[in-house]
């Protein structure tokens, strides 16, 4: 979907970001991790010509971003802000229908899609789409900002830092939201943010950024497991490493037969669920279901094994 090639961009002698290359695979998150200051903003911003790269190239679907107007290339890309950015005086239904509108949507399409949208998010269009911002909590005005990016049903859809401004109970939820959304529609993610955890748990793949350079890109598991450098292994954080690690495998990776006591996991819950409800309640064990029917169980010794966590 998006090749990167040796993009940079310099302010005077400075490289904000330097001969970045990299590539993101269709129907995919990537994740752009780094600290403030990295260039992860400035690199998410060159993909949609917020900003204009000093030399290199962006190619999205093979075809230069250069070869077309960017206020065109914006309206076939979903943006996503953190504070989600709507307009104060637009109702939900008109912030979700701004981009539809500009490519001159019937006015019939357009309602469907809004409520289409809000269903999806599960905010009921009866309820909320006459509503202004004022009148949302933070949560659903997020929602509504990642629902007005999707409008126009953009094969690729850029966030930057979109939950940062949410508490962190609702930002876990705005991101399961936002793994579901992506599970039913499909399209293809990059995601900027200076959160590691969040970056290993929506990414597929994890690009790290420092001083304006791509130091890693792979795999969550491969970014916990054989950081490139230290700054890298900073980044993951030695005493965490293993946890992170847990989070990345389900329970029914580890599923062996037996009982065990206490309310059941679901299958695709992940070790490090099933290690909190263990330490939580004192269980060896915890029983596993699967479309509601005990499966089996996984046991602390088979989590504290895969992770490498000694007593």
């Amino acid at each position: 979907m998006i090749e990167i090639e040796r993009i940079t961009k310099t302010y005077g002698d400075v490289h904000a970001v330097d001969a970045v290359t990299m590539t993101a695979q269709t129907g995919t998150i990537t994740v752009i991790v780094g600290t403030s200051g990295s260039g992860k903003t400035t690199l998410l911003r060159m993909i949609n010509r917020l900003e204009e790269p000093t030399s290199g190239e962006v190619r999205i679907k093979g075809q230069s971003t250069l070869a077309t107007e960017p206020h065109l290339l914006r309206r076939r890309i979903g943006y996503a802000i953190q504070g989600h950015g709507l307009f104060p005086h637009y109702t939900v239904a008109r912030n979700i229908g701004a981009v539809p509108e500009l490519l001159n949507w019937p006015k019939a399409k357009i309602r469907a899609r809004v409520d289409e949208l809000l269903n999806l998010f599960s905010m009921d269009p009866a309820e909320f789409r006459h509503r202004y911002p004022a009148e949302l909590s933070g949560g659903q005005q997020q929602r509504v900002g990642v629902a007005r990016a999707l409008a126009s049903r953009p094969d690729l859809m850029l966030m930057d830092e979109p939950f940062g401004a949410l508490d962190p109970i609702i930002r876990a939820r705005a991101q399961d939201d936002l793994r579901r959304i992506h599970k039913a529609l499909g399209s293809t993610i990059m995601l900027v943010t200076h959160d590691m955890e969040e970056a290993i748990r929506l990414g597929d793949r994890v690009a790290v950024m420092d001083e304006g350079k791509l130091i890693q890109h792979g795999t969550p598991a491969e970014i916990i497991a054989q950081p490139a450098n230290g700054f890298v292994a900073d980044m993951v954080g030695d005493v965490e490493r293993p946890l992170r690690l847990l989070s990345l495998i389900p329970l029914s990776d580890l599923v062996e037969d037996g009982a065990a006591p206490g309310d059941a996991l679901p299958a695709e819950a992940s070790l490090r669920d099933a290690l909190a409800a263990c330490l939580w309640t004192g269980r060896n064990a915890v029983p596993v279901e699967h479309d509601g029917a005990v499966v089996g169980r996984v046991t602390f010794d088979a989590i504290r094994a895969r992770a490498q966590i000694h007593p």
